[in-house]
Parts: C-alpha cells; sequence; structure tokens
C-alpha cells in the first residue's frame, strides 16, 4: 500500500465530478501567485483559487529565486501569444507568518542543508524568511529588476498570517523597469 492511497481515492472522487473537463490553459483570473508550499499555505483555501483560475508557483519560502523568474519569463511568453496587447498579469509574492524557511538563519541547520543539497551556505541564508514582510519586499523587488522579467506584467507583495488568516499588503503593484526588451532578451 502507497502513502499516496488515500490522495489517488480523493483523486478518483474529483474525477467523477468532471470539474477539470472544459478548461482552457489561460486561467480566469489576471494573477500569478507565487508563494510557500508549507502545507498550511494553499491560496486554493485562503485565497480561494479555484481550478482555472491562476497560475501557482510554491517553493520553500516562496522565494522568487532565479527558477521562479526564469517560471514567470516563460508564463509571460506564453501569455503574450494568447493576448498581444495591454497588460498581462499581477504576480502576487506571499510570504506567511511562522515559516519554516526561517532555520535556514541558523548556520548549523543551513550547514546541514548545504551538505544535502550541495548549495552554497550564503544562498541558502539568503532565503531565510525570518521576516516576511523584509523578505517579501526583496523578491518583489527582485522580480521587478530582472531583465527576464516581462515589462508588462505587475508585481505585488503579501503576507499571509497563519494566526488569522487574513492576507495583507506590504508591497503595492508596479511594473518593472522600463528597458530595451530587444537587449534584455539577448543577456539573458
Amino acid at each position: 500500500m502507497s502513502r499516496l492511497d488515500p490522495l489517488l481515492e480523493r483523486n478518483r472522487d474529483f474525477a467523477a465530478t468532471g470539474a477539470h473537463a472544459g478548461l482552457i490553459m489561460k486561467p480566469r483570473q489576471p494573477v500569478l501567485v507565487v508563494t510557500c508550499l508549507d502545507p498550511r499555505v494553499d491560496p486554493g483555501a485562503f485565497l480561494g483559487v479555484a481550478l482555472g483560475d491562476a497560475p501557482v508557483i510554491r517553493n520553500a519560502g516562496g522565494r522568487v529565486t532565479e527558477a521562479v523568474i526564469d517560471d514567470i519569463a516563460f508564463v509571460g511568453t506564453l501569455a503574450r501569444t494568447m493576448q498581444p496587447e495591454g497588460p498581462l498579469f499581477e504576480v502576487a509574492v506571499i510570504h506567511h507568518t511562522d515559516c519554516g524557511n526561517r532555520r535556514l538563519a541558523d548556520a548549523s541547520f543551513r550547514s546541514v542543508v548545504a551538505a544535502r543539497t550541495g548549495r552554497d551556505d550564503s544562498t541558502l541564508a539568503d532565503l531565510a524568511v525570518v521576516d516576511p514582510a523584509i523578505t517579501v519586499r526583496a523578491d518583489v523587488q527582485r522580480l521587478l529588476s530582472s531583465p527576464k522579467t516581462p515589462p508588462q506584467i505587475s508585481v505585488s507583495g503579501y503576507i499571509y498570517d497563519l494566526e488569522s488568516g487574513l492576507v495583507t499588503m506590504v508591497a503595492d503593484a508596479a511594473q518593472p523597469e522600463q528597458r530595451d526588451v530587444s537587449l534584455s532578451a539577448s543577456a539573458t
């Protein structure tokens, strides 16, 4: 018996509803959510994001890493093919209270993670989420300043409070710095 069996049973129940049928790739909401993989942090629950509503990128801490920037660049390029004119979508970076990534601030824990993953100690230290208000603002700025970020999107930052269940904006929506797209494409 697999530990996945109870979830596979839920999948059969889901498939029987037909809720997945007829969905198109273009999301119903012009939003892309970046948040943590913590099981207490599910945008389907705390934002009501339903199947087909919005793309969601989840990783440890909900941090804006190079991989996340690459994914957003891909989604932006894909969205541009479906909607050639106008703004594309807003990226909502959402960090949360009591994040497990805060443990990366501890040097001994970080050294174990570095040994296990082969990642650089200083890179791991930068991923710690000790104060989500600080880290979410830093991640919003990182995304806004990346030459890979499509200029037709906006980026905002939020904190999800696990105690109250509320999401609070800490970085207003802003667009990336204007730049020559042909130059930024050759720089990537």
